[in-house]
């Protein structure tokens, strides 16, 4: 089996976890609802607006 390779510096469009999500679901029950979700906690602790930085 011949695996095709991305050229350096460029992503590929679908990562392995992306594949296996669509073949298996998200916990590994096909066709199944992600059950992820932001906890409160996480949610205060995450910034609402994120500056981008600074150039040199």
């Amino acid at each position: 089996m011949t695996r095709y390779r991305e050229p350096n510096g460029v992503e590929p469009e679908k990562t392995e976890d992306d594949i296996q999500r669509e073949q298996l679901g998200p916990r590994g029950v096909p066709g199944a609802p992600d059950p992820a979700r932001m906890t409160p906690q996480r949610e205060k602790k995450t910034p609402k607006h994120v500056d981008p930085g600074h150039t040199a």
